[in-house]
């Protein structure tokens, strides 16, 4: 996951709409499924499939009223927390 994308995304969300990002996991989680794909795009969707999740539960936080920036920070603690242990 990377910060500046899940940044990025979480701004896209507050223009837009959150649907925009639940349809396109949708749709990059179907493409998943194509037996051709090699094993560096299928990590290449998964790791935007990733940052998508990663976007959509920042502004969950944001919602609840966590600032944005200590939300951000939060949930990527929580990430390398998960990936230390």
């Amino acid at each position: 996951m990377k910060l500046p994308v899940i940044k990025h995304l979480t701004q896209f969300i507050e223009e837009n709409d959150e649907d925009y990002l639940v349809e396109t996991i949708e749709t990059l989680e179907a493409l998943t499924e194509v037996p051709s794909l090699k094993d560096e795009e299928l990590d290449v969707i998964g790791e935007l499939i990733s940052n998508m999740y990663g976007a959509i539960e920042v502004q969950k936080m944001i919602k609840d009223g966590t600032p944005k920036k200590e939300a951000l920070n939060s949930f990527m603690t929580r990430v390398l927390g998960s990936i230390d242990t």
